[in-house]
């Protein structure tokens, strides 16, 4: 026996030890995500042991690592083949795991143009409460058997089991890559993503912030060129225009850094922008806004229902319910398979929802 299985058959006891005494687990990875959810009790297990990359076939644009593998080494294996994660998912700064990083299912500025986490993630295995080892998915990107169960498993938060395995998609890099920058208010950025958003443009990130629109175009050198040619705006340098990418990635930007809460609003792209709530920082084309400042937590939400959408609290700010409340449904739903899959609440019980 190696020692990945001997890491595992040990994750495996403390989990069969937890359901049979009903005790909570608290399932960490490399911590850089503790901020984010609601409130969470119980035994650390740490999923750090439990790591490396299974398979990788880089004509095959596949990529299976444990849970407890580094960003940094499996971004590192796919840049030597020119290859990325194109979800761009956060690091904030740190060294996450690919375990946390699909457990929380966050991504990076690139998400409005590749897709999010879940669209990235073909298969995975789960360590149930009962100890046993569940296969979702697989190892190819043609992959329509059963359930997508394992899509299901990004963004969970770790309620439904501990994720051990995934399989994910990873893209080629793309081979050129330019920034441009113009001055305007947030009503001009937000008209012209959508604007732009409808034209054939090879835009792979924007973003507003300050008064200042930033514009990522992604692809060959002469879409490129031929971008810039209709688009105008002012050219970034190539390592400042990264840094700036890179902030909104791992959330360094000056932004981030106030001490007023921090909340998070997912919005229709179309949606004005926000009148009273607070400073603003815009994503995704209109579809993200980060908002800081005072502004109380039922107001927020107000305003983004009304918008059609939702608001999360990120970080700081009164004690509460953090994510937006879900409708009865919705609710219903996740109980259900909460109930199911781990039906005596061991695993990262209140993390997700607070009762659950």
């Amino acid at each position: 026996m190696d020692r990945s299985d001997s890491v595992l058959q040990e994750l495996r006891g403390r989990v069969i030890e937890a359901n049979a005494a009903k005790t909570p687990l608290r399932l960490r990875g490399a911590g850089t995500k503790d901020f984010y959810g609601e409130h969470c009790e119980g035994t650390l297990l740490d999923m750090r042991g439990y790591c490396g990359v299974v398979d990788y076939e880089p004509s095959e644009l596949v990529i299976t690592a444990r849970c407890g593998t580094s960003l940094s080494e499996v971004d590192g294996l796919l840049a030597r083949h020119q290859q990325f994660l194109a979800f761009e998912p956060p690091s904030f700064a740190a060294d996450p795991t690919i375990g946390g990083i699909i457990a929380c299912g966050l991504s990076g500025p690139r998400r409005s143009q590749a897709g999010g986490a879940r669209d990235f993630v073909l298969g995975a295995v789960l360590l149930s409460a009962d100890g046993q080892l569940l296969h979702f998915g697989g190892k190819v990107i043609k992959n329509v058997a059963g359930f997508d169960v394992a899509r299901l498993l990004c963004g969970s938060l770790g309620i439904l089991g501990a994720i051990t395995e995934v399989s994910l998609k990873v893209m080629p890099l793309p081979r050129a890559e330019q920034t441009l920058r113009f001055e305007m208010t947030a009503a001009a950025a937000l008209e012209s993503f959508n604007r732009w958003a409808c034209q054939p443009l090879p835009i792979s990130a924007s973003g507003w912030c300050n008064g200042q629109a930033w514009l990522r175009l992604s692809g060959a050198p002469s879409a490129l060129h031929a971008a810039r040619t209709r688009l105008g705006g002012e050219l970034i340098d190539a390592a400042l225009a990264e840094h700036w990418w890179r902030s909104l990635r791992d959330q360094t930007h000056v932004f981030f850094r106030e001490a007023s809460p921090l909340w998070r609003l997912s919005l229709p792209s179309t949606a004005a922008p926000l009148a009273g709530a607070g400073t603003q920082l815009i994503e995704w084309g209109g579809a993200l806004r980060w908002c800081t400042g005072d502004a109380p937590a039922a107001e927020l939400r107000a305003l983004a229902t009304a918008a059609g959408g939702s608001a999360l609290q990120w970080r700081g700010g009164a004690a509460g319910q953090r994510f937006h409340p879900l409708s009865p449904t919705v609710l219903a739903i996740h109980r259900r398979l909460k109930e199911r899959f781990d039906p005596h609440r061991i695993f990262n019980p209140g993390r997700l929802i607070a009762d659950l």
